[in-house]
């Protein structure tokens, strides 16, 4: 045990943790891995068998515990691979890594090579399997070329050039005779790091095993160099470089300073090389967004290279969800986790995307390294400036020499691993055709651009460089001279080709790298002035961290520019920008977060130097401006080394053991590694007082605030709010663990399910819309259209959790197909005897004739399979889920739909979600919640589709003439147009028509043509009903339409409002009317403005009241954001809108009833002041009023005259509305009202005690409406259609 703890002693500084070798076990001899689901009909060669950590130096490290499971499943993925002499052996490097629970990673570097297998047990049942294959199999004597699964880590290029799979080779074409042929097996050198120093250990592994290949031996015994990276190589500090030595030659390595980008050794060029900037920005994009993302490639490096280098980019965010660069053959059952996650899946040579089953594809972006190319999930928001982002990363790449497009190894990268310095050779012929094949394939894939197919001919021949260099003088980009592409000489400065290769890469990376960082310093310059620090101390934060709003992301959104709100809309909602926040948040009582650091440290630094109030809101693309000062920072490290570690050493060894033998990696003696050298060099000293500073820091602040282990326990459930696991446990496969996992699942699920419904009402409910200064911007609408989406994206990962078989790309269309094909099944079946829905006749006086609208899931299916503008089945659950939600049945068609349990139960595995009972029915229960708002979310959005209405006119049956002779007719108006004219048939009352999407119905125009005796018609209201979406708009009338009766009127426009649905009757069924019948007559408006029933007289109070209040819901109505206003219409002419106010005021006091009782209408006054205007105008009494006001006079005249010339037969109330309404929009009505006073037909017409007649009281009201001059009156066509100014 003090061995383990000398060893630990400084390894938080340590470069390596641990040295393993894995490989085959002679003791247990071959053992077949099922796990990783090989099949029996392979050749024995090809087959899968298990490996095993042969040994690991030392024992243990206290702050990171050997995982044997893990390291051995990684370091060998698909288990041992066997060849014969016959078949390449070249060796291979790949690197992993291990994410633990709290999100910190540890790195694997792994060197795979071929030892001969000696023991002749391995060998003879080699035999005898090959044996018994070939007895099963005997037409598979010939198979092509034998692709064992070591094969797989090659490059896919590597198998094209393999000499084995073109000639049928001696070792009878696969098979193995132990007499003839020498069997070798994979072994796997693996060094691991608590931080990615990739080139350093790739360099530092294929030096090990050239010492052992190498014809003498190494200059010391391999321990000493073991034991010299283990324990004597430290960690180089922030912002130096350190020189080690290999076995043959010295490695340098260089870390990044505190003000720096964190450090990433994995070469960016070549994931830009591999996909091409165009589509590396899509997916870096879909990253962003938190998709499901899959890489694809048969190359281990390829994959790691990939996920490496896009979670690189993130900066300053990082990827909270579950990140497996290499999943192992034996966890696909992972790829049906139901959370965003980044994976690595292998690709089996030859296989064919197509062939792949993937659970969900409903939200993947799938990435085919290998191919060059990516399918994205259906729409998502783009990244802002894209073209501009595009641009600038080209320029970067073609500064060293790599095509922005993409699909063509590196220039100058060997693609395999040979011993460092040597370059492997290859026919350039044939590489540079494939790449060229690739290439044009690519173009197919729609990668190129027209303008770049240029760089399709850099790859023609052989003289790519000359090429490359005249594309780069064509943009205008300087590159730079390409060093050290062949052979081993010296480059500039006596530094090797190799070194000039690392410098190269980590000069280009870290500018890439820094043209992404500037993005994000520019989107989010000023992110703290949004962020809500409401907790007094870390405690009370963490305890109520879910209930907390921590970002105020309207404001936030509300200052950004235009092009770039559908983008940050998403992002601001996803779990890494919350992290961020909550990072920033806990800042002020820990240390901050070194990427949080770093990321601040940016932008104050920016701030220094640009003041950035004139930019603010500009969406112009700023350039990256530090790229010149990040290389030259990273060159200088590399040029002037800081630190030299010890050189290995002879170890007091016991001699005779370890001797060497060449081709065979020998057996190391674990006593001299497992203990470290005594503390007596100086950085192990310096770390352990360090240390014990922490320690006793760490035991005060332990008695100062909460219990450590429970502060650390409440930090990661407040962290992990939202979250999975990062990563599945690798070490242990047993059923009981994948159980647990799933579970972790479902309740993740649940969990999320309720965050999102509680944030969709919160959104809706708490919206008293403040004007956010957009102008144009629908922030609201735009986060509302965000969460609708992230809801259907949760729904979709629902229902693919635990799916049996997956058919088609959305898992919920995909059982709602199912779930029809049964229903119509059903409902053949009971065509026979058919089951009424209840008679559909016309209801009593209580409610209105519309006939029922049934709830069915079917009939919402159908809806959206009949609308031809969606063309696939996400888009078809995206917009049926939309339906849903706007009718308020989306709990309850689910519930229909998986009240099928039988379905379900053949759909779905055991431990899917949607067979947990408890959690699906609070699963329902919190989308049941959503019931409580009302969404447009699919009126809103499928703006353009054929919609049925149904219109409904319904009589006051109580009076005769419910009969009428006359030809009636509609128009109904919406906020996206009206349906035109449409003819009813006499006396049936009720029609349907299809039209475009009116959207919010606002109008309906009623009239009829006054034919026949009959002509007189009492209308109670006109009901209209969306067929699709089941809205019913309800417009009361409660007026006589003919001439001679009421107002004259044969036309009236009516205002809508959407009906509610009554709360006893179910849901789906047809509205009726409130209990109070308006009665017809003159105190409609009265009883209307809720002053009471008929013959009542509101107080002069409460019609000021009234009008202020019509005013005032106008004022609000411009202060929201655009798309969220609603209708203005009903503003000016609804129940309580400004006119029936302004109506309540012009009534007040009025002499109505006349002698014959014929009544007097308000228009009548207007028309009797107007009248004397124009004759006192002819007998000269206006020439001496001011001038203003003789032109007021004028206007007034004006605008009546055109009111009654228009061909429309509107009554006098109608006629009333409509001057009210032109008055507010032309801004006049303030001016009109003091001529209506002065006139002397006013005493004729109304009561001394007559508002009309107080000028204090017109005053005031002249006061309130001039408020309306600050905003843009428009009024609905419907309104004013046939007045001619």
């Amino acid at each position: 045990m003090s061995g383990t703890n000398a060893a630990s002693g400084a390894a938080p500084c340590r470069f390596a943790h641990y040295f393993a070798i894995c490989g085959i076990d002679t003791e247990t001899g071959l053992e077949p891995d099922e796990l990783a689901g090989e099949n029996f009909e392979q050749s024995p060669l090809k087959r899968t068998f298990k490996s095993k950590v042969l040994a690991h130096y030392p024992e243990n490290v206290e702050w990171n515990p050997f995982d044997q499971d893990a390291v051995n499943m990684l370091c060998m993925p698909k288990g041992l691979s066997f060849r014969t002499q016959a078949d390449s052996r070249e060796p291979q490097f790949h690197s992993f890594l291990i994410t633990r629970e709290d999100g910190s990673r540890t790195y694997g570097f792994v060197h795979t090579f071929y030892e001969e297998v000696t023991s002749p047990q391995i060998c003879s049942a080699m035999q005898t399997l090959y044996q018994m294959h070939q007895a099963e199999n005997p037409s598979s004597a010939t198979p092509s070329s034998s692709s064992s699964s070591m094969d797989s880590l090659a490059s896919s290029l590597d198998e094209a050039d393999s000499p084995s799979s073109s000639t049928c080779r001696s070792a009878a074409c696969g098979g193995y005779d132990a007499s003839r042929d020498t069997l070798y097996v994979s072994k796997a050198l693996c060094l691991i790091t608590p931080m990615p120093f990739m080139h350093g250990c790739r360099r530092f592994l294929s030096q090990m095993h050239r010492a052992v290949t190498a014809a003498s031996p190494p200059p010391l015994p391999l321990e000493s160099y073991v034991h010299n990276i283990l324990y004597e190589v430290p960690l180089p500090p922030p912002g130096r470089s350190l020189k080690f030595h290999g076995v043959y030659e010295p490695i340098v390595c260089q870390r990044p300073g505190p003000g720096e980008l964190p450090l990433a050794d994995f070469p960016l060029g070549q994931t830009f090389t591999l996909l091409g900037v165009e589509n590396l920005v899509q997916l870096f994009n879909c990253t962003l967004l938190e998709m499901q993302i899959l890489l694809y490639s048969q190359d281990y490096q390829r994959l790691m290279t990939v996920a490496e280098g896009i979670t690189t980019l993130l900066f300053p965010f990082q990827w909270q969800h579950v990140y497996v660069p290499i999943l192992p053959a034996s966890l696909l059952h992972f790829l049906d986790a139901p959370v965003p996650y980044l994976m690595g899946l292998q690709s089996k040579e030859g296989t064919d995307r197509s062939k792949l089953e993937l659970p969900q594809e409903a939200n993947l972006c799938f990435v085919d390294i290998d191919n060059h190319c990516i399918e994205l999930p259906e729409d998502f928001p783009q990244f802002p400036n894209k073209p501009e982002f595009i641009q600038e990363l080209s320029e970067v790449l073609l500064r060293y020499g790599i095509s922005p497009v993409g699909g063509a190894p590196p220039a100058s990268v060997p693609t395999t691993t040979t011993t460092p310095g040597s370059v492997s050779t290859r026919h350039p012929g044939l590489k540079s055709q494939q790449a060229l094949r690739e290439l044009e394939d690519d173009g197919r894939n729609g990668n190129l651009g027209g303008e770049q197919l240029a760089v399709l001919e850099l790859l023609q021949g052989n003289a790519t460089l000359e090429r490359l260099q005249a594309l780069a003088k064509r943009t205008g980009v300087r590159v730079e001279a390409l060093r050290g592409v062949g052979g081993e000489g010296e480059g500039q400065g006596g530094r090797t080709a190799v070194e000039e290769e690392e410098l190269r890469n980590a000069k280009l990376n870290v500018q890439l790298r820094e043209v992404f960082a500037s993005r994000f310093t520019t989107m989010f310059a000023d992110y703290e002035a949004f962020v809500i620090q409401s907790a007094p101390d870390l405690e009370s934060w963490l305890t109520n961290r879910e209930q907390m709003h921590n970002f105020d992301k309207a404001s936030f959104l509300s200052d950004q520019p235009e092009p770039y709100l559908p983008f940050l809309s998403h992002f601001i909602e996803t779990q890494m920008f919350a992290t961020f926040i909550d990072n920033k948040i806990m800042s002020q009582w820990e240390e901050k977060e070194p990427l949080l650091r770093v990321f601040d440290g940016r932008i104050d630094k920016a701030r220094l130097y640009n003041v950035r109030a004139p930019s603010l809101r500009s969406s112009n693309y700023q350039r990256c401006t530090v790229l010149k000062e990040s290389a030259q920072a990273i060159e200088q490290r590399l040029m002037k080394i800081d630190h030299t570690a010890i050189h290995p050493h002879l170890l007091d060894m016991k001699i005779g053991q370890g001797k060497y033998e060449q081709g065979f990696f020998p057996k190391l003696q674990s006593d001299v590694l497992s203990v470290g050298p005594t503390n007596n060099n100086r950085w192990s000293n310096r770390t352990a007082t360090a240390q014990r500073r922490k320690d006793r820091h760490r035991q005060q602040t332990e008695h100062l605030t909460l219990d450590n282990d429970l502060k650390e326990k409440y930090m990661q459930e407040a962290r992990s709010l939202g979250k999975n696991l990062r990563q599945p446990k690798l070490s242990d496969l047993s059923p009981a663990v994948i159980a647990q996992t799933n579970w972790k699942f479902v309740e993740g699920l649940l969990k999320e399910c309720r965050m999102k419904t509680k944030r969709m009402l919160v959104e809706k409910m708490g919206r008293e819309a403040v004007e956010l200064g957009h102008g144009e911007a629908n922030i609201t609408g735009l986060e509302e259209n965000t969460l609708i989406a992230s809801l259907c994206d949760l729904l979709e990962r629902i229902w693919s959790h635990g799916l049996q078989v997956k058919q088609g790309k959305s898992a919920l269309w995909s059982h709602l197909l199912h779930y029809q094909a049964r229903e119509e099944k059903l409902e053949q079946h009971q065509a026979e005897s058919p089951v009424s829905n209840g008679p559909e006749r016309r209801k009593s006086e209580s409610s209105i004739g519309m006939p029922s609208l049934r709830a069915s899931v079917i009939q919402d299916m159908r809806h959206i399979q009949s609308m031809g503008e969606i063309k696939t089945d996400v888009g078809r659950a995206r917009a049926w889920i939309r339906l849903s939600l706007e009718k308020k049945l989306l709990s309850q068609h689910l519930k229909q739909l998986l009240s099928r349990q039988a379905l379900t139960k053949k759909l779905y595995k055991r431990y899917a979600f949607l067979r947990c009972e408890e959690e699906k029915e609070q699963f329902l229960f919190h989308l049941l919640s959503l019931n409580t708002v009302d969404y447009f979310c699919f009126t809103s959005v499928f703006t353009t589709i054929m919609i049925p209405y149904r219109a409904v006119i319904i009589p006051i049956k109580k009076l005769s003439n419910a009969m009428t002779t006359s030809n009636p007719w509609v128009c109904v108006s919406g906020e996206l147009g009206d349906s035109g004219v449409r003819q009813i048939t006499k006396n049936i009352l009720e029609m349907t028509f299809d039209c475009q999407n009116l959207g919010k119905l606002t109008t309906v125009q009623l009239g009829h043509d006054n034919s026949g005796l009959l002509a007189k018609w009492l209308v109670d209201c006109v009901m209209v009903r969306n067929e699709i979406t089941g809205h019913t708009y309800k417009f009361p009338c409660g007026r006589w339409l003919g001439k001679g009766v009421d107002d004259g009127s044969l036309e009236r426009v009516l205002i809508g409002e959407l009906a509610l649905p009554n709360a006893d009757e179910d849901f789906g069924r047809g509205c009726r009317t409130p209990d109070m019948q308006h009665s017809p007559g003159q105190t409609r408006r009265v009883s209307i403005t809720s002053m009471g029933g008929r013959g009542y007289k509101p107080t002069s109070a409460q019609i000021q009241e009234a009008i202020g209040e019509a005013v005032n819901s106008i004022c609000k109505h411009f202060h929201k954001p655009e798309k969220e206003r609603g209708s203005l219409t009903i503003l000016l002419c609804g129940e309580v809108g400004l006119v029936g106010a302004l109506e309540l005021f012009f009534h007040n006091g009025f002499k109505s009833a006349r002698l014959f009782q014929k009544t007097v209408f308000v228009w009548d006054f207007v028309e009797k002041a107007v009248a004397y205007m124009e004759s006192a105008d002819q007998m000269g009494d206006m020439q001496e009023t001011a001038e203003p006001l003789g032109l007021t006079c004028v206007s007034l005249c004006h605008y009546v005259s055109a009111i009654n010339s228009s061909p429309r037969n509107i009554g006098k109330d109608g006629k009333f509305q409509l001057l009210v309404c032109l008055g507010a929009r032309d801004r006049l009505l303030i001016q009109w009202l003091p001529l209506l006073v002065e006139c002397p037909v006013i005493q004729r017409m109304y009561e001394e005690s007559a508002l009309l007649r107080d000028r204090t009281t017109v005053n005031a009201l002249i006061a309130v409406l001039q408020t309306l001059h600050d905003f843009p009156i428009t009024l609905e066509a419907s309104l004013v259609k046939g007045i001619d100014l």
